[in-house]
């Protein structure tokens, strides 16, 4: 039961890239570039072969390309990867052990260190619910292949998209819906590179109208809390670019926005009906 990567990226040069993130099981690549192919690769590894199944396409969007890389998977676990990211040497001995201790689980969310989290979110393993899974980035995420087949991420959301944060904290909302169970397990698999962001450029407007919409799309009853939890919780972040009062407004905006988005997609489904 060995896990497989499943690695997003932007304008690789070629499937060695996988070399510089210590990756040592079996992966695959989605390479978002200006070309289209797909060729599998049998690889030498630190571990031995592994097999990379690398894709080039010229479609655009976190989310896309993450749906397309669990499309392509063959591992019966998997685990979400950016290329920024950097793992431990025996991150496949951490995952693969942690689904083992805990057979029930359908998604386990690991840790990893990065330059504004340097220690895990829970000291110890627990059930992760609505609440904490806001907590949660991508590439923690590893999952049974199975018990997401019929869960994609909302590909409005996402760098590259409409709404360019906050795919993650969906797909975790999603699977918490279709009653999936989701445990934290504070063991480290990886690092991220201190390196400039290529989607987050600070708390500017363009940030809350994202957030907004994201806690729209997780939940219409809940989306004012959220909203409001997020000004309140997170104001000295951003309190030197925006009052509170702004940031409640900038993410109304975003929760209108993206619920108008949605009436207009559901009438043109209606009359296309």
């Amino acid at each position: 039961m060995e896990p497989e990567v499943l690695l997003s990226a932007m304008y690789l040069k070629d499937e060695n890239y996988i070399d510089s993130l210590n990756i040592h099981t079996d992966c695959v690549v989605i390479n978002q570039c200006d070309r289209e192919g797909c060729r599998k690769v049998l690889r030498d590894s630190a571990n031995g072969k592994i097999n990379v199944t690398y894709v080039e396409t010229k479609d655009r969007g976190l989310s896309r390309s993450r749906n397309e890389a669990i499309r392509r998977a063959s591992q019966d676990i998997c685990i979400l990867c950016d290329n920024d990211v950097e793992y431990v040497e025996d991150y496949d001995l951490t995952v693969r052990n942690a689904f083992s201790e805990h057979k029930d689980a359908d998604i386990i969310v690991f840790f990893i260190k990065r330059p504004e989290r340097d220690h895990p979110v829970f000291e110890r393993a627990r059930r992760m619910g609505y609440l904490s899974v806001l907590r949660i980035f991508s590439p923690e995420i590893a999952f049974r292949r199975d018990a997401v087949k019929d869960i994609e991420f909302n590909e409005m959301f996402g760098a590259g998209a409409r709404y360019f944060m906050g795919e993650e904290n969906l797909f975790l909302y999603e699977c918490l819906k279709k009653h999936k169970k989701i445990v934290y397990v504070p063991k480290m698999i990886a690092c991220v590179r201190d390196e400039e962001s290529t989607w987050f450029k600070g708390y500017d407007k363009r940030f809350f109208i994202s957030r907004g919409a994201n806690y729209a799309a997780m939940s219409s009853i809940f989306s004012w809390a959220l909203i409001i939890q997020f000004a309140l919780r997170k104001r000295k972040l951003y309190a030197k670019n925006m009052g509170i009062a702004e940031a409640i407004s900038e993410m109304a905006r975003g929760r209108k926005e993206y619920r108008s988005v949605m009436r207009k997609k559901d009438n043109e489904d209606i009359s296309c009906g």
